[in-house]
């Protein structure tokens, strides 16, 4: 069914042709996979996703992190040190260093990100508290460094909440500042002399779980981990932190948890949030990764009778979990006070004021785009920088397609093209237009073959209005996007049935950005003729014709032309 005719639909019914588009509020159901070998391909397959989907592929450079410590907390059994490290230049992320006192170096580690509790690192309630996570693992002989969501607390550089249009064409978001900032923060702590770099975990709960997997899929030197509530398969995140467009196409968070495999990992729920079903849902999920390695002794879950939290009975679990994993024993899982009183002595910069040099919001977001620029600039690599693109529209050359009642499907793909084959002789032409196959018929084609297509089904403008689906591209391409997708499912199936021969795109109006950037992704022959300045290279012109976010951050239009040249 097309698009215009779901427009037709009355509105029960257009919600009932979306039960099968994801989003963040979709029950998705597990994928079944056979071996480890199936399994670490797709692994790896969502560990480039994930970077990618953050701007992370290719991984930005790693400058002088320049960490200070502002502060210092002495208890009779641990320091809390206040630590700032500069994970871009000019940009600080704010963090406390919790140090045992009495026990012998060197100590493993743990990372803690925080929720989105009002109080971020520094919220101490008893629904959630970091200083008592932090003062309790050291007094177990734990290093600990607790950091900032960006927008929080010592790290207001930028707000929490953004990520425009003309921002997601460069991957800039607040998901792809966290990922980096852990990476960093990782990178900060193996560093420490005091710090036993082949034992470092991460805990976080709610938007802190969603960094907690999220780090643990992507770097490997996190050798154990402990998301609490927020591994689910009802819901993947409610914040623009969590949902960077691209990250969960063809995918969801338990895959991302899974990713741990086959490391130690506990996965510590609630009964009254969205983790309710994880012991009957995510964790069996999860649970069969474990079991192709036959690690399934190193996945664990617990849950709380308790609505969404950190709570003292959650982090007692994890208290419990970690000891046994990180000193191969079991030890004390009961919670003492912090004899943390005044949380603001933890600030890293009490003043509001940042270090010299420091960027603002704007600045921070031109280092980001210079940088990217520079990266795809530099790529000599036309085979890499043609997978960028791919990557960046979500895009991918059929193997297969198959032509069956006037539509053409590719093999592993939803969604059928509407085609028209005009029959000649000589080498074919594809056309991309608007009006779809019916833009064949008054087309001078010289007697060659001629193939029109129209759309595969994309989602209707009245579900796009729907709150519901705010983080639509976090799970689905952009329109123009699959109009790419369409196109090389096109070319594919032309170089089927015309072997050896180069296909021509022919397009009119705004179907030649699709054709621009369909002949630059394509693996078959094809030509396609571009007149000299006819595609600006600019985001206003991006978000006017063709938006697809992460295009700028591959070289967008530059890299589509430098793939064209002979």
């Amino acid at each position: 069914m097309s698009s215009i005719a779901l427009r037709m639909l009355p509105a029960a019914a257009l919600l009932m042709q979306a039960a099968d588009i994801p989003y963040t509020d979709t029950h998705f159901t597990p994928r079944t996979y056979r071996s480890v070998a199936e399994w670490q391909s797709r692994r790896g397959a969502l560990k480039d996703q994930i970077l990618f989907a953050a701007g992370l592929m290719p991984m930005r450079d790693k400058t002088p992190l320049n960490p200070r410590i502002t502060g210092k907390v002495e208890g009779p059994d641990y320091t809390v040190e206040n630590v700032a490290i500069e994970t871009l230049p000019g940009y600080w992320l704010g963090g406390n260093l919790y140090l045992p006192k009495g026990k012998k170096p060197p100590y493993p580690a743990v990372l803690h990100p925080h929720g989105h509790w009002k109080n971020g690192r520094l919220e101490n309630t008893d629904n959630y508290s970091g200083p008592s996570l932090g003062v309790n693992l050291a007094r177990r002989g734990f290093a600990v460094f607790a950091y900032d969501m960006v927008g929080y607390n010592d790290t207001k550089q930028t707000p929490h909440d953004f990520g425009n249009p003309a921002e997601q064409l460069w991957s800039f978001g607040p998901l792809p500042l966290q990922l980096w900032n852990s990476i960093r923060v990782l990178d900060y702590v193996t560093m420490l002399p005091n710090v036993d770099e082949s034992r470092v975990g991460i805990t976080g709960a709610s938007g802190g779980g969603t960094q907690t997997f999220l780090l643990t899929a992507v770097d490997d030197r996190i050798k154990f981990a402990a998301p609490v509530n927020m591994v689910s398969f009802i819901m993947q995140g409610g914040c623009v932190c969590e949902n960077q467009p691209g990250l969960r196409v063809g995918t969801n968070n338990v895959e991302f948890a899974a990713m741990a495999a086959p490391r130690p990992m506990l996965v510590v729920a609630a009964t009254g949030d969205w983790t309710r079903n994880v012991p009957k849902e995510e964790f069996p999920a999860i649970e069969s990764i474990y079991r192709l390695y036959g690690a399934s002794k190193r996945v664990e879950t617990v849950q709380i009778e308790a609505p969404h939290n950190y709570n003292e009975a959650s982090r007692e679990a994890v208290y419990r979990f970690l000891t046994k994993t990180a000193f191969g024993k079991e030890g004390p899982a009961r919670e003492t006070p912090s004899g943390i009183e005044d949380v603001e002595k933890l600030r890293v910069f009490p003043d509001g004021k940042f270090p010299e040099g420091a960027k603002s919001y704007e600045q921070i977001r031109e280092y980001w785009q210079d940088e990217a620029r520079r990266q795809a600039d530099a790529m000599a690599d036309k085979a890499q920088l043609r997978e960028w693109l791919r990557d960046a529209l979500e895009v991918e050359w059929p193997a297969r397609v198959m032509a069956a009642n006037n539509t053409l499907t590719a093999a592993g793909h939803e969604g059928a093209v509407p085609y028209r084959l005009l029959d000649g002789t000589g080498k074919p032409i594809l056309l991309l237009d608007a009006n779809g196959v019916a833009a064949a018929g008054g087309y001078e084609r010289a007697g060659r073959p001629l193939l029109a297509i129209g759309s595969s089904d994309g989602m209707p403008a009245e579900l796009k209005a729907d709150k519901r689906y705010r983080h639509w591209l976090t799970f689905n391409p952009s329109d123009d996007a699959r109009h790419v997708q369409d196109a090389l499912t096109a070319l594919s199936w032309l170089s089927q049935k015309y072997p050896r021969t180069a296909v021509e795109i022919s397009a009119a109006g705004g179907a030649r950005w699709w054709a621009l950037f369909a002949a630059a992704t394509a693996k078959g022959p094809v030509s396609f003729a571009v007149k000299p300045g006819e595609f600006p290279d600019t985001d206003a012109a991006l978000l006017e014709n063709f938006f697809a976010p992460s295009i700028q951050r591959v070289g967008g239009v530059r890299s589509a032309l430098r793939l064209l040249q002979p």
